[in-house]
């Protein structure tokens, strides 16, 4: 039951991040043409999307998903963690506090990797593991005895 519930949950939160992941992009763009105090929305509504990470490998976990699926779960984790780190070193190393838009996008591809693999494992049949494939046949024609 528990692991329906995952599996059903997980492209439902992962598509969520990726729309949340676009008010960002949003929020960012208020900060830059309209008022830079719209950066504090941007950081704090960036803070709210780390929850999302941490559901998304809970979910991936309970939900016995693949190892791919689980995997990048964790990247998106790692990922979202890099994006405090990149803007802490603003002052420090301006070249790499740049990468925070860049590592942002990525984490939109993940995130949109994440959602459709889980979408597509939800909904494939299962895989039965009693039922073994039936050799293939000989493709040479049978010998003819002849007497």
């Amino acid at each position: 039951m528990i692991r329906s519930f995952a599996r059903r949950a997980l492209p439902v939160v992962a598509a969520a991040f990726v729309a949340c992941g676009l008010v960002q992009v949003f929020l960012a763009g208020l900060g830059v043409f309209d008022d830079p105090a719209s950066f504090i929305t941007h950081r704090e509504f960036g803070y709210l999307l780390g929850w999302f990470t941490l559901a998304m490998l809970v979910l991936a976990l309970l939900g016995r998903e693949r190892r791919l699926i689980v995997g990048l779960t964790v990247l998106v984790l790692v990922q979202f963690t890099f994006q405090s780190v990149f803007v802490a070193l603003r002052t420090t190393y301006p070249a790499v506090a740049a990468l925070h838009p860049v590592n942002g996008f990525l984490l939109l591809v993940v995130g949109i990797a994440i959602a459709r693999l889980s979408w597509v494992a939800r909904h494939e049949p299962a895989r039965s593991t009693a039922a073994a494939p039936a050799p293939a046949a000989d493709a040479r024609p049978a010998a003819v005895e002849g007497g």
